[in-house]
């Protein structure tokens, strides 16, 4: 088995974790964004089983979305201020541009606002030009939203094309800003690792922190997948554990994935909350005996593996 680079957590953590909360309702596919079809991905109907009428709006799932921006995000969020813990949103720039307090009120409580695009939609097949427009109104949109218009230095577009990592690069790139970002449109590894710069500048590297697909309340609209609240907070605890046991050969990282509208609703709710309690009262086990549970937003981490693992020169 290969060696792994020891990460050199803080305070000799044996285990870091990163809270992402995805706030993309407004971003989703509707008739009202001029779209074909309306979403029919990650909704309270379960997987899709064929593509959406075409040219119809569907009032309930554009209702159910909402209720991610109305009640689920200020309920996680609530959460997460009342354990002290930051997360990091992936946010949607239309759904920040219709709600902008959102962007405030994440940075209010210490949360970190990295991009997921401007639209939650496919961007397999989009022309070159729209793509990097939205790049653009997505950095733009998390800007202006933020208390001191801070763009967003961390980027998941989630459903890329085969050119959004070097598109989102050179874009950043034109605003001096490369330097500072990392991608997660991966999910490869349990550590941060470096890649050549997607624009084939020679010397240059682009840091990806992996995101995850497994611990992520958007199970509870996939199949096979979590079908009550207690069956996401035992995998979120199986995978710390399994984490913490190889610490001794090397720490590493786990990501767990949040939707306003899925784990914010009052009967998965508890997934989340009872898995806060568990990484508080495991630190405090763990700090005993040296090393707790770093728990951290992504452009910490970012930050923190290039100053530990500088990129080769």
């Amino acid at each position: 088995m290969p060696s792994l680079p020891n990460a050199q957590w803080p305070g000799n953590a044996r285990a870091c974790i990163s809270f992402v909360v995805n706030y993309e309702e407004g971003g989703e596919n509707t008739i009202l964004n001029g779209d074909c079809a309306s979403e029919a991905y990650l909704t309270e109907y379960g997987a899709p089983t064929g593509p959406p009428p075409s040219g119809l709006r569907n009032l309930s799932v554009e209702s159910s979305y909402e209720y991610g921006s109305r009640r689920g995000f200020w309920r996680i969020l609530g959460l997460f201020e009342k354990f002290n813990y930051p997360f990091t949103s992936w946010a949607v720039g239309k759904a920040v541009e219709l709600n902008p307090a959102a962007v405030k009120a994440m940075e209010e409580a210490g949360c970190e606002v990295a991009s997921h695009s401007y639209r939650w939609i496919n961007y397999v097949t989009m022309s070159e030009d729209e793509e990097r427009s939205h790049i653009n109104k997505a950095i733009d949109a998390i800007s202006e939203a933020s208390l001191k218009n801070q763009p967003p230095l961390g980027w998941y577009t989630g459903r890329q094309s085969l050119n959004t990592r070097r598109f989102v690069y050179e874009e950043y790139k034109k605003r001096n800003l490369h330097h500072l970002l990392y991608d997660s449109d991966a999910y490869d590894d349990d550590l941060p690792y470096y890649v050549p710069a997607p624009d084939g500048t020679e010397g240059e590297y682009l840091l990806v922190v992996p995101y995850t697909l497994d611990v992520n309340d958007m199970k509870f609209a996939n199949t096979p997948g979590f079908f009550n609240s207690d069956s996401f907070y035992q995998y979120m605890v199986d995978a710390l554990e399994t984490i913490i046991s190889e610490a001794d050969e090397a720490p590493r990282m786990m990501t767990v994935g949040l939707h306003c509208r899925i784990v914010g609703r009052p009967g998965r709710f508890p997934a989340i909350r009872k898995f806060l309690e568990y990484v508080q009262a495991r630190n405090k086990e763990l700090e005993q005996t040296g090393g707790g549970i770093w728990v951290a937003t992504r452009n910490q981490i970012a930050e923190h593996w290039r100053a530990t693992h500088p990129p080769p020169k």
